[in-house]
């Protein structure tokens, strides 16, 4: 650590602390080229993840964004908010756990829809509309019949995915 005084390379820790519930550390330290003390912060830097959109465009990871989603597919549905926030959590750590810095949309898309999927169906469904921008009732049906179809079969052995749906 370079003194902010001096500019001398090396020093000493006096004192270090952990703050905010061990998100960092605080240290006191003391310039062994002319002996004046100073503080540091450290805490761990955050990798933006970014998110690369149909048009190529590329933002930022939203957790916000995940959850207006789903609570705007869960408007008065029986779904509670902890469990849209679980939800999120859990497609946050999937996106940021594959190691890369980008992740397509669409994975992210597929992430929340499988959730969906097992929580509510009409929310599902209404998900499914918005993210894959249906255009006409048969999209609707096509989505709705492999709901059907995915309840009639027994679930052993490989995921049973509505058609038109990739895994």
């Amino acid at each position: 650590m370079r003194c902010p005084y001096c500019g001398h390379d090396e020093d000493r820790v006096l004192e270090s602390r952990v703050v905010r519930d061990g998100a960092a550390i605080r240290r006191r330290r003391e310039c062994l080229g002319c002996g004046r003390r100073y503080r540091t912060h450290e805490q761990v830097e955050d990798s933006v993840l970014m998110v690369v959109k149909k048009d190529g465009r590329r933002e930022p990871f939203s957790r916000a964004k995940i959850l207006k989603g789903m609570a705007t597919a869960c408007e008065k549905r029986p779904v509670s908010t902890a469990t849209l926030e679980a939800i999120a959590d859990e497609v946050e750590r999937a996106a940021y756990s594959r190691g890369g810095r980008e992740i397509n949309s669409r994975e992210i898309g597929e992430m929340v829809m499988e959730a969906l999927r097992g929580l509510d169906q009409v929310a599902y469904v209404r998900f499914a509309s918005v993210y894959r921008d249906f255009q006409d009732i048969d999209q609707f049906k096509e989505i709705v019949e492999g709901l059907a179809r995915r309840q009639a079969q027994p679930t052993a052995g490989t995921p049973n995915l509505p058609q038109g749906e990739s895994s």
